[in-house]
């Protein structure tokens, strides 16, 4: 148990730094787009680009976890993300794309490395809690980046902001490493990385009937999570609040998910199905989006607030039933690969709605629009999960 905990520890606090720094950039995205000089509608480039590369390190680390261990794929993961966030600073678009390919590719290998970590200690009863508990480390994240990076931005600049988070990132390098000699003990220095491992991670999944449930329902999630993340705070500047109070009201929101992860987690371990759990937590999160359609300025601050805490309950908080379902359903030793090829649907979610935002915006001028059409896809899980259930 106290090897469990340690390692419970070592990734909720890794992933914190991680979910700070990604989401400083979408909180501060109205800074930045000013200083720039670049349309709003280029987030969804940036975000939608973050997906592509983030993609191809899911697909691709299950064979450096195995070869390097999990523990250091996790201390690579801080270092991506130190380093673009340095290269980012340098205030250009160029910049960011390089953020988005050298900080999300690394970035990318944090679930699955944690998973492969935590999936040979935690016991099987304990796993959904295990998991859900480390997951809470998420909105944890993007709550800290949501309430204190517009206060630092309007001490330090989004610049040093984002340089605050890079060093964070570096020195957990260094708290991680006394770990290593125990949580990668069961490394494989002979594991080679092939071009072939994108192609047997994906048929894995795919193969799978139940594995190719959850990546499915994680391309709708993790979609309409990416748009919550990257474009709520821009929405709510539009409506006419300042960039703090917007960054308040994320942050507020943001808070729900983090009970919310352990409460579903608990309910799908002892009361329902996994598979109910999520298909209730789809249509959750379709309802939420489609009233985000409908807010205008003269919305009071608590009826949007109260959307915005149904669609962060939802589209925040998935996260630790899935992957403890996915831990389940892989084959032995293969947890980190098979959470890889799950997460690199979701991957696919954050890539492809982010784009179609971004479209819609350019064409249309609305921000409402966006919400409602990337939560089609999270309708669509829903309603077959609860088909299936009611077949089986």
């Amino acid at each position: 148990m106290r090897v469990l905990l340690l390692a419970l520890a070592a990734t909720f606090f890794h992933q914190i730094l991680l979910s700070t720094s990604q989401v400083i950039p979408a909180v501060l995205a109205p800074l930045i787009i000013v200083d720039l000089h670049v349309s709003p509608a280029m987030a969804g480039f940036y975000f939608g680009l973050t997906a592509c590369f983030a993609l191809v390190g899911q697909m691709g680390c299950g064979s450096f976890i195995l070869r390097h261990g999990p523990l250091r794929m996790s201390q690579i993961a801080l270092l991506s993300m130190a380093l673009g966030m340095t290269i980012a600073v340098q205030g250009s678009p160029l910049a960011f794309i390089l953020l988005a390919v050298i900080g999300a590719t690394g970035a990318a290998c944090a679930t699955p490395a944690s998973s492969q970590l935590l999936g040979r200690w935690s016991p099987p009863r304990l796993a959904p809690i295990v998991f859900s508990v480390k997951q809470t480390a998420v909105p944890i994240g993007m709550l800290l980046g949501g309430s204190l990076a517009p206060t630092a931005a309007g001490w330090l600049g989004w610049k040093g902001t984002m340089l605050v988070a890079a060093a964070a990132c570096f020195v957990f390098i260094f708290v991680l490493q006394p770990l290593r000699a125990r949580f990668d003990a069961d490394r494989l220095p002979s594991r080679a990385f092939r071009l072939g491992d994108f192609a047997v991670t994906m048929r894995a999944v795919i193969t799978t009937p139940s594995l190719r449930g959850l990546a499915y329902a994680c391309f709708a999630f993790n979609g309409m999570q990416s748009i919550m993340s990257g474009y709520f705070v821009i929405y709510m500047t539009q409506l006419g609040y300042d960039l703090v109070t917007a960054g308040y009201i994320f942050s507020a929101a943001v808070m729900v998910a983090i009970p919310c992860r352990v409460l579903w987690s608990w309910l799908g371990s002892f009361h329902l199905s996994a598979r109910s759990m999520m298909a209730w937590l789809a249509l959750g999160m379709a309802a939420a989006a489609l009233a985000m359609a409908f807010f205008t300025s003269a919305w009071p601050v608590v009826a949007i607030e109260a959307v915005a805490w149904v669609l962060s309950a939802t589209a925040l908080s998935w996260h630790g039933i899935l992957l403890s379902e996915t831990a389940r359903l892989a084959p032995e030793g293969m947890v980190g690969s098979a959470t890889g090829g799950v997460l690199s649907f979701g991957q696919m979610g954050s890539l492809a709605c982010p784009l179609v935002y971004a479209a819609l915006l350019h064409w249309t001028g609305s921000y409402g629009l966006g919400f409602a059409v990337c939560g089609v896809p999270a309708l669509f899980v829903g309603i077959n999960l609860l088909w299936r259930r009611k077949r089986t």
